[in-house]
């Protein structure tokens, strides 16, 4: 017996429609690492924790951990933060 493909879903079909990522409609968190210098956060829901060798942002449904050396909160908006610094590693949880 074959199976049929999934149906797109709502979400799907409007990310297409307006030529959107998925996961930025659904509200979940974007991180881009610019080496081990830079990271970028978008669609954060806040700083939980922060200090110079580790910093917990709060990702929705993800706990991000951030930690290394000499790490700062560069920038910050209601979308997006810049932390720099030397990082070392990335969790979800």
């Amino acid at each position: 017996m074959e199976r049929k493909g999934r149906r797109p879903g709502l979400l799907e079909r409007t990310a297409e429609v307006f030529d959107l990522p998925a996961d930025a409609l659904a509200g979940l968190p974007r991180l881009e690492l610019v080496g081990d210098r830079e990271l970028w956060v978008e669609n954060h829901k806040g700083i939980l924790s922060y200090g110079p060798q580790e910093i917990h942002i709060s990702g929705g449904v993800f706990l991000i951990r951030v930690s290394g050396e000499e790490l700062e909160l560069r920038a910050m908006t209601g979308v997006e933060l810049l932390i720099t610094g030397r990082i070392g590693q990335i969790t979800l949880g």
